[in-house]
C-alpha cells in the first residue's frame, strides 16, 4: 500500500511538473483555490468558512477541495487547481510525507502559495498563516501542572507525527514542563488524523498501561475530548485533569460544561481573512513576511462563555 502511495505521489508530481507556467506579472487575483486538510475537523471548516466568506466579499471565486487526511488525493486535487488556472493556492496540508509536493507545483506554474496551520518542511509556502504553537502549548501545559499541583504522571496523546503544529506543541509543553519536575511523561502516543475516536482508543490504551495518571495533554480538543470519555470509562480514583488545543466550536461548550479543563482558542476566523488577504497581496507582487504567527487564548471555565458567544 505505501508503494502504491508513493508512486500515486510520484506520478502526480511528474503530471504537475509539465503543467504550462503561468506569467509572473503582477495583477489582481480573481480566483484562489483552497486546498483543505480534512473538512471533519471543525477547525479546519471554521477556515474554510472564513475563507469562503471574506473571498466572497473581496470579490473573488474561491474553489475547494477536500484531501479527507489523504496526502496523495490532495495532490491530485491540487494538480486539478493548478489547471483551472487558480491565481495563488491556500494550502493546508493534508500530512508531513508530501507536504512539499504541490508547493513546488504551484511555483512551478508560478503561482503563490499561502500556507495555513501546516508549513511543509524544505519547500515553505510564500507566507505561513498560523498560532504560534509553542508559545500556546507553552502556556497549556503550564496551566494544567499547575492545577495538578505540580506534580504527577502526565499522558500525552500526539497529534498527526511530524506535522508543524505536532511538532511544535510538542515543543512548548515540553518548555512548559522543564519548570515541573515532579511532573513525568509516562507515555505518549500519535494520532492519525486528530480525530475524537483516536483520542478515546489511544487515552484507553495509554491508562491501562498507566492506571494513576492524573494529567492528559491532547493535542487537539477533539483528542481531548477523546480522552475525556475514556477517563470517565475508566473511573480513576484520583482526579485526572485534561488539557485540549484549537478552541473547536463543540470543544468549547463542553469545556463551558466541565467535560475536560484548559484548551487554547485560535483565531481561525482570522486566520482565514489573513489567508485572502495574503493571496490577494503576492498575486499583485507584494511581498509578505515568512511567517504570521498568530495568538492563542488560554481558555478555561473562567472565560469561555465569550467565546462560545462569538469566536475569533
Amino acid at each position: 500500500m505505501m508503494a502504491i502511495r508513493r508512486a500515486l505521489l510520484v506520478g502526480a508530481v511528474s503530471a504537475l511538473a509539465i503543467l504550462p507556467a503561468v506569467g509572473a506579472q503582477a495583477k489582481d487575483a480573481k480566483k484562489i483555490g483552497l486546498a483543505v486538510a480534512n473538512l471533519q475537523a471543525d477547525f479546519f471548516n471554521q477556515i474554510k468558512d472564513s475563507v469562503e466568506k471574506y473571498g466572497a466579499e473581496k470579490g473573488l471565486k474561491v474553489i475547494t477541495v477536500d484531501a479527507k487526511g489523504d496526502a496523495a488525493t490532495q495532490v491530485n486535487q491540487i494538480q486539478d487547481l493548478i489547471a483551472q488556472n487558480i491565481d495563488a493556492l491556500i494550502y493546508i496540508p493534508a500530512g508531513a510525507t508530501a507536504a512539499a509536493v504541490p508547493v513546488k507545483a504551484a511555483r512551478a506554474a508560478s503561482i503563490p502559495v499561502v500556507n495555513v496551520d501546516r508549513n511543509a518542511e524544505g519547500a515553505p509556502g510564500d507566507t505561513f498563516i498560523a498560532t504560534d504553537s509553542v508559545s500556546s502549548a507553552r502556556q497549556v501545559c503550564d496551566h494544567i501542572a499547575k492545577q495538578a499541583g505540580g506534580k504527577g504522571e502526565m499522558l500525552i496523546i500526539h497529534g498527526q507525527k511530524g506535522t508543524t503544529p505536532e511538532v511544535d506543541r510538542t515543543k512548548g509543553c515540553s518548555e512548559a514542563l522543564a519548570k515541573y519536575p515532579d511532573v513525568k511523561v509516562v507515555g505518549e502516543l500519535w494520532s492519525e488524523q486528530w480525530h475524537q475516536d483516536e483520542g478515546f482508543k489511544l487515552a484507553q490504551d495509554l491508562l491501562q498501561t498507566h492506571p494513576k495518571a492524573n494529567i492528559i495533554f491532547g493535542q487537539a480538543d477533539a483528542l481531548a475530548l477523546g480522552a475525556a470519555q475514556a477517563v470517565k470509562v475508566a473511573h480513576p480514583e484520583q482526579k485526572v485533569w485534561i488539557a485540549g488545543f484549537d478552541g473547536d466550536t463543540e470543544a468549547l461548550k463542553a469545556l463551558k460544561d466541565g467535560a475536560f479543563d484548559v484548551t487554547a482558542t485560535q483565531q481561525t476566523q482570522k486566520m482565514g481573512r489573513l489567508a485572502v488577504d495574503a493571496a490577494i497581496a503576492l498575486v499583485k507582487g507584494e511581498k509578505l513576511p515568512p511567517q504570521q504567527l498568530q495568538d492563542a487564548t488560554l481558555t478555561t471555565k473562567d472565560n469561555v462563555a465569550g467565546f462560545v458567544a462569538k469566536h475569533p
